[in-house]
């Protein structure tokens, strides 16, 4: 990566180059299917549930283990106008307003319209939700919601449950000849014919089962359901495996990638001082959406004076409430209170964060839970249409990769996991008529040239720390030039140096997507002077109508990262 100066938007934004590849061995082996469908959360396993029975050959693939995907670690629910009471207009209405006039009102039309029926038919799949005393599906309220709409399982369960329904499925038709799945295998690249057309990927296997080692999956489409970008920030509710490995793929085959630098903190994660890494435990919004309260550490509640709907206001506003908090009271986190609920209905209706909690040594019902804001989800990603279509044919992408319009700037609580659901039943119907129609014939892959790269996995820790301390919670100009800075001085061709310990394997080549995406995140936070949503500048602290626009980037033939300014109000999403 290197920095000039750019007269694109402003001459004061850095231009930023990466590597149009990443260094790895050539593949071993080559395998061809009708679609490759790159991971196992909610919305990887209902695409290749939906490809299976009309498609030829799927081949599904996931990096660790098939129930190891974000959804697994959903906890509040999935939100659908389920009750009589409620309407899709009303959840749009909502969506809209969290999304701070940034949402493709289609895309969330179409959300809110078909999510009721992909719920029952995630139902019909075998995923039991929480149910009334009448037997009807038990719905609870969550911040920006004005209605109860979100479904659970388990009480706190709910992505675990949606994992657990759907890997049956996969489990169930796993020796049918029409689909494949590997574990333990990375995506390292996305295959591109002359044309630009993605034509397949390269995979690393590790060791598990007949193909290992580097080989090259040829398709007339590719799905990615890779899910977030956790791991880019040195603290995230996210799992390890969320190293940003699709928008980096997709952005070094000259995909579209859009929103960017609307990164949704959740507000109330438990706090274990300075030192805490990785994977940290989150506890839900249901919970404040069950009754508990902010306070800071003097005891003081703060919300109602920030906030109408207190607690229960949009994530963002929560987020930046508490940080703003902990700066005025010096400390590092607030708490959360959640006493006066009583031990035994916590412990029935949020099972899971009770022993989680437990385990780190706090009781719901009887302490003061330490908390603050940590990486969430993100609301950017590959741009689609409302298909799942990338910007390159036979791209689709789903799920938390995808910038499909319908989160905005800041995601509604509980609309990602229906978002996940309704693209993937949306794409995969895609990929169907057009395989069909002929429109998606089997390509040719072409060597992208000679920019290839890769960072040292013993970066990953500099590179994290980067990217927190420049578009972190707050963010402001200063900050983000350092990023981009220090960025540039961490070395990405190390492949190429003899001087650095490095060698084309899973570190690097998740360290190399870590540090790709926090190069663009950190651009495009710095070209968006306002602040909304997941995106919190405290040098402009306030929202500015001339950005009711979206920033796309997009890597050029030479490596240049790209930019360009599309309105929102144009009725179409970037």
């Amino acid at each position: 990566m290197s920095l000039a100066a750019s007269p694109a938007v402003t001459a004061d934004v850095p231009v930023v180059r990466l590597s149009r590849r990443l260094a790895a061995p050539e593949p071993g082996w080559t395998l061809e299917v009708d679609a490759v469908v790159i991971g196992s959360g909610i919305a990887g396993l209902t695409a290749a549930l939906e490809l299976r029975s009309k498609v030829d050959r799927v081949l599904l693939v996931t990096k660790t283990v098939l129930s190891s995907g974000s959804t697994v670690w959903a906890q509040g629910g999935i939100a659908a106008a389920l009750d009589p009471g409620d309407s899709p207009a009303a959840h749009l209405a909502d969506t809209l307003v969290a999304g701070g006039g940034l949402c493709d009102e289609a895309a969330v039309e179409v959300l809110v319209t078909e999510g009721p029926e992909r719920v029952r038919q995630l139902i019909a799949r075998g995923a039991h939700f929480d149910r009334d005393t009448t037997g009807a599906v038990s719905l609870t309220l969550e911040g920006g919601h004005h209605v109860s709409r979100i479904a659970h399982a388990g009480g706190d369960a709910t992505g675990a449950e949606i994992s657990r329904a759907l890997v049956a499925q996969i489990e169930a038709v796993r020796d049918d000849p029409g689909i494949e799945v590997i574990e333990h295998a990375m995506v390292i690249d996305l295959l591109t014919a002359d044309d630009g057309t993605v034509c397949g990927v390269t995979l690393h296997v590790l060791g598990e089962g007949s193909r290992d080692g580097v080989g090259a999956v040829l398709g007339r489409a590719v799905v990615l359901a890779t899910g977030g970008i956790g791991q880019v920030f040195a603290s995230s509710t996210n799992p390890p495996q969320a190293t940003g490995d699709g928008i980096a793929a997709a952005m070094r085959a000259g995909a579209q990638i859009a929103d960017l630098e609307f990164v949704q903190f959740h507000p109330t994660v438990l706090w274990l001082g300075s030192g805490a890494r990785g994977q940290l435990t989150l506890i839900s919004e249901a919970v404040r959406g069950e009754g508990a309260y902010l306070l800071d550490t003097h005891g003081v509640r703060f919300m109602p004076e920030v906030h109408p709907q207190a607690e229960l206001a949009p994530r963002d506003v929560v987020a930046h409430a508490i940080v703003q908090r902990m700066a005025a009271t010096h400390s590092d986190h607030v708490l959360l209170d959640a006493r006066h609920l009583g031990e035994d209905f916590l412990r029935q209706r949020f099972p899971t964060i009770t022993e989680r909690l437990a385990e780190a040594g706090f009781h719901l019902g009887s302490d003061l839970i330490p908390v603050a804001p940590a990486q969430h989800y993100h609301s950017g990603g590959v741009v689609t249409d409302l298909q799942g279509r990338s910007t390159l044919a036979g791209l689709y992408a789903v799920g938390e990769v995808a910038c499909t319009g319908v989160h905005g700037a800041n995601r509604l609580a509980s609309n990602s996991l229906v978002e996940g659901l309704v693209f993937a039943y949306r794409a995969a119907a895609d990929v169907v008529s057009r395989i069909a129609a002929g429109e998606l014939p089997q390509r040719e892959p072409v060597d992208r040239g000679p920019r290839a790269g890769l960072v040292s996995g013993a970066a990953r820790s500099r590179v994290q720390r980067i990217a927190s301390a420049g578009p972190g919670v707050l963010r402001d100009r200063d900050g983000l030039r350092q990023a981009l800075g220090d960025l540039a001085r961490v070395p990405s061709d190390v492949h190429l140096r003899p001087d650095v310990m490095a060698s084309p394997q899973a570190a690097e080549w998740e360290t190399s997507n870590v540090f790709q995406v926090a190069a663009a995140l950190a651009l495009a936070a710095l070209v968006r002077e306002e602040s909304r949503g997941g995106h919190f500048r405290t040098d402009f602290p306030a929202p500015d109508d001339a950005w009711l626009r979206h920033v796309v980037l997009q890597l050029g033939a030479d490596g240049e990262l790209g930019m360009t300014l599309r309105p929102s109000t144009d009725g179409h999403h970037a």
